[in-house]
């Protein structure tokens, strides 16, 4: 069965899309009803190559290309989103399965990422420094890396998708990007927006495939110079030392596993109402999602109960049925992810307060999940669980919570309710996160840096640091004649 309403996807290479052929297609599914919705072509390797020489012919002009005319680009597809919003958040919430509320913020939001980047590529500044003889001229010049490729998730594939291409294109490198099979609409409309933007041909090219082979094959071609990946620690590792081995420039933005630390001088009501409703947000599938909930002692069974009385009740369904609060997850196996980290918890001590078992019917869902008094040592604890289970344990003081908090090697962000100016600065200081939220929810903005520590990744894309990983620094001595 294939949903009318679900637009057809392609390749997109040197400015034609690209169906059909004897490519191997792969099936579409609809995670809220398990329904084939649609078909993906499958690049095959002279796609992949093709793909490779047109970013590569069209690197030779758009490197010289002014910032004036990629800003005018970058805001074109600003305005295009926001006129497509509505028909790219249905099918973003058709083949991924968030609510049509969370898409539309997600699409909406990514128009802001666009208009940023048309800002900020026409600051790409270099610096000139003093010399030490009269007859000489020193500058600092930043140009464009080259012929990039990226890999983008599932999870939130319009959002992740239009932070690469914005970054790569603004900067005046060119882009082969391959997006999630699994829910293909977002970046397939991305391709869309930007060949209706007038962005010339070759400049982004988009492929689809089996992940491990159209990754090796793009890393390891000469053409290629930069590596961008949003995703899982192990996938970001491999990538890392293939890209590593070529010696080609990486930003790598991995998986996360977020403390949440609530203390006694907490707004207790407001700390439970902020984090059950962004914990169910995608379902809790995203790597910034609060997910190791350490409750000081004091407060711990009032924040509990208001929690659980919140995240417990909101309606899980289809995500284009009405009053929606938390979709599906993406694929059957996170539903049986979710069954084995909630089966290992019981067997070491917790109890369930809400959910803990799957939903009957057709779709992949998990209900909002919480579990008490979990011990350290239990999977859901330390491995990311990338689903609706809040697992919460009590904690005496900051030096017990940061030591429990900075144990594991995941270091993407974290989450700090306090009333105290003195508490939250010593935890800001020594939480080893790339992101710190406190008393609210605060990251993920166009303006701001995105990115990790420890196994959660290097570098950042967002704010002014979202160029560093596309730019070259050439340093120029120049002596007058004699």
């Amino acid at each position: 069965m294939t949903d009318t309403a679900y637009g057809p996807s392609y390749l997109y290479i040197d400015g034609e899309f690209i169906t059909g052929g004897d490519r191997r297609h792969q099936d579409i599914v609809n995670p809220a009803t398990g329904q084939r919705i649609g078909s993906l072509p499958h690049a095959r390797v002279d796609d992949l190559d093709r793909a490779l020489q047109a970013a590569q012919r069209a690197f030779a002009t758009w490197r010289q290309s002014s910032p004036l005319e990629r800003s005018k680009i970058l805001r074109r597809v600003a305005e295009l989103t926001r006129e497509r919003a509505q028909q790219i958040a249905r099918e973003l919430t058709l083949d991924q399965g968030k609510p049509l509320a969370e898409a539309m913020l997600e699409v909406n939001t990514c128009a802001e990422h666009a208009e940023w980047h048309a800002e900020e590529c026409r600051r790409i500044y270099g610096r000139v420094i003093p010399p030490r003889q009269p007859h000489v001229r020193q500058m600092v010049l930043r140009e464009p890396v080259g012929v990039c490729v990226a890999f983008t998730p599932w999870n939130f594939p319009f959002n992740q998708a239009i932070r690469k291409m914005c970054a790569a294109i603004g900067a005046g490198c060119t882009l082969v990007l391959k997006g999630p099979e699994d829910s293909p609409s977002a970046v397939v409309a991305l391709a869309r927006l930007f060949h209706d933007a007038g962005l010339p041909p070759g400049v982004l090219n988009v492929v689809w495939g089996d992940p491990a082979q159209v990754s090796h094959h793009l890393i390891a071609s000469p053409i290629s110079r930069k590596v961008s990946f949003t995703g899982s620690v192990p996938v970001g590792k491999q990538l890392a030392a293939l890209a590593g081995a070529h010696m080609k420039r990486i930003t790598m933005e991995l998986g996360g596993h977020a403390p949440v630390i609530v203390f006694e001088d907490a707004d207790v009501e407001a700390a439970a109402q902020l984090l059950a409703r962004f914990k169910a947000r995608n379902a809790g599938q995203l790597c910034i999602a609060p997910s190791r909930f350490y409750i000081q002692e004091g407060v711990y069974e009032q924040f509990l109960e208001r929690f659980t009385a919140i995240y417990g009740s909101l309606k899980v369904g289809d995500g284009l049925a009405e009053n929606t609060q938390m979709g599906p997850l993406a694929h059957a196996r996170r539903v049986d992810a979710m069954d084995g980290f909630v089966s290992d918890a019981l067997e070491r001590g917790a109890r369930v307060a809400c959910g803990g078992q799957r939903l009957p019917g057709a779709g992949h869902f998990f209900p909002p999940t919480v579990l008490t008094d979990v011990p350290d040592d239990a999977r859901v604890m330390v491995e990311e669980s990338f689903g609706p289970l809040a697992p919460f344990t009590r904690f005496r003081d900051t030096d017990e919570v940061l030591r429990r908090a900075n144990a594991l090697p995941f270091g993407l962000t974290g989450f700090v309710f306090t009333n105290s100016i003195k508490t939250s600065t010593r935890v800001v200081n020594d939480l080893e996160v790339g992101m710190v939220n406190v008393n609210h929810f605060g990251i993920t903005l166009a303006e701001t840096p995105f990115g990790g520590v420890k196994d959660s990744g290097i570098g950042s894309e967002g704010g002014s640091e979202t160029f560093d990983g596309y730019l070259i620094t050439k340093f120029v001595s120049q002596a007058s004649p004699a």
